[in-house]
């Protein structure tokens, strides 16, 4: 099985590395600190299996693109704080599974496995909530009460607004005057049904599904 491992903690990385190097099953192909080296390094080659830290906070809008950029790499979310809205919160950002911060080096190699294999084990809680939240997603989807699809433009200016950008810096990002940025929040407001922009900035990082890659938008 053939890994990376992406950590802004070098000590974590190379523990790992020195781990997984007297396992014959696992080979760590690289120890990462940054999405574009992953991104490079998935480009170039074969990956079952991209185990990233993300207790030192992670955008989990950057992970669905890169899912969705590599849908046969399964990326693991290692140090999960194991809560309900956090395990969902993940796999909507594209994460195949994931290892607890209380799990030991063998619990992490046998997690990898399973993983990959297309398996997750969990706490029977997390498996009701998980079901619960696909429920509750499916019966919005059938009574209409999703948010109606963003275009191209409206999904990159929900992103920065996301970030925390103004106006006038979400317009120096996308070469826009302000008066066209403004124009577009009010469409993005209006499709989300929110009466303000902290509203929407709140809601794009917490579920940064809404906003998806711009290469996997509608043109428009």
């Amino acid at each position: 099985m053939n890994i990376i491992v992406l950590t802004p903690v070098r000590l974590l990385g190379d523990g790992l590395a020195a781990c997984f190097s007297s396992r014959p099953d696992t080979s760590v192909l690289a120890v990462l600190n940054d999405l574009a080296g992953l991104r490079e390094s998935l480009a170039e080659t074969k990956v079952d299996a991209v185990l990233i830290d993300v207790t030192q906070g992670i955008d989990f809008f950057d992970m669905r693109s890169i899912a969705a950029d590599w849908p046969d790499v399964a990326l693991v979310a290692l140090g999960l704080n194991e809560q309900r809205q956090e395990v969902i919160q993940c796999g909507r950002a594209g994460f195949a599974g994931y290892v607890a911060r209380d799990a030991s080096v063998d619990m992490l190699c046998q997690s990898l496995s399973e993983i990959v294999a297309g398996r997750l084990a969990c706490p029977p809680e997390i498996s009701g909530s998980l079901m619960r939240a696909l429920f509750r997603s499916e019966a919005r989807s059938e009574t209409g009460e999703v948010e109606l699809a963003l275009t191209r433009r409206e999904s990159e200016v929900l992103r920065l607004l996301g970030r925390g950008l103004t106006n006038k810096e979400i317009g120096g990002e996308l070469f826009l005057s302000v008066a066209t940025v403004k124009h577009h929040v009010h469409h993005i407001l209006e499709k989300l049904k929110l009466s303000r922009r902290a509203q929407a900035m709140v809601r794009v990082r917490n579920t940064p599904w809404i906003a998806p890659a711009p290469s996997f938008v509608d043109k428009k």
